[in-house]
């Protein structure tokens, strides 16, 4: 994995913008429009939506690139994300911990469940490697529609996310969180971002699919619209008494959780795929 066939992970129709062999790159309805080295993710971010939207429309296509090395969709962002904003994550956090009240009220509260989630260092992107820790026995994937918003807490676009987890660490006890999710290779984000002003989030499918050996384990999907909360009012909690200079990614939840008996092992491949962002592919290592 790492050279991948552009076309085959990011969908031909609508407006996305990918990293490609260190530049950015707008893909439209199948032609790529190269924006140049000196044109960075963190500039971008720093725009009002309507600068940026017309910054990346006088891009000229350029048909010569066809394959490479697509990278995460990050440069200093932060990464953050809810939880709890599944019916069927409620259910999972409950069932794998020693106290289920704290979910059970989270989900219903006014206040929704936010952390931290990565560093730019340790998100992974398309045909990297994702890590379980060492000290977990029980470790899963998360699929998860991310948010891109830049400085001024207006979305830019989305992009696929999946937020690694030790559900053995976190149902140990609720304090555990940070450990069982924060720490190299935790998180992988990819493999373009689809712009806001071509893609609406609502009622999107996620698909997602782990093999091992050559053999699908697990598959299931879900859809946004069984969010419980709106993405407007995440952002609108995230952004309070803090900022973002160059942006930030905010991961929305998942709706699928794999059965209790299932854990990732090395070298398993995960498979996100999320309807008009395109697939994200990542081989799993332990740490």
């Amino acid at each position: 994995m790492g050279q991948l066939d552009i076309r085959s992970v990011i969908p031909g129709p609508g407006l996305h913008l990918a990293r490609i062999n260190g530049q950015l790159y707008v893909k439209h309805d199948g032609a790529f429009s190269g924006l140049g080295r000196d044109v960075s993710l963190d500039e971008l971010l720093r725009l009002p939506l309507a600068e940026l939207r017309e910054s990346l429309l006088r891009a000229r296509p350029n048909e010569s690139i066809v394959d490479g090395l697509i990278e995460a969709p990050i440069q200093s962002q932060e990464v953050w994300a809810a939880g709890v904003t599944y019916q069927r994550s409620r259910e999972a956090r409950a069932e794998e911990s020693v106290n289920a009240d704290p979910y059970d009220r989270v989900y219903s509260a006014a206040r929704p469940e936010l952390f931290f989630k990565a560093t730019p260092d340790r998100v992974r992107g398309p045909g990297q490697k994702i890590t379980i820790r060492a000290d977990s026995n029980w470790d899963v994937p998360e699929p998860e529609l991310a948010v891109v918003c830049n400085s001024r807490q207006e979305v830019i676009g989305y992009t696929i996310g999946n937020d690694v987890s030790s559900r053995s660490i976190e149902g140990e006890n609720p304090l555990y969180l940070p450990q069982a999710k924060v720490y190299d290779g935790c998180c992988a984000l990819g493999p373009a971002i689809a712009l806001a002003w071509e893609f609406d989030p609502a009622d999107k499918t996620i698909a997602l699919e782990i093999r091992r050996d050559g053999t699908v384990l697990f598959r299931s999907e879900t859809n946004t619209s069984a969010m419980r909360r709106p993405i407007a009012e995440l952002l609108e909690y995230l952004y309070r008494h803090q900022h973002f200079k160059s942006g930030c990614i905010l991961l929305t939840g998942t709706g699928i959780v794999p059965p209790r008996e299932f854990t990732l092992q090395p070298a398993d491949e995960v498979i996100i795929r999320i309807e008009g962002i395109g697939a994200l592919h990542n081989e799993v290592e332990r740490l």
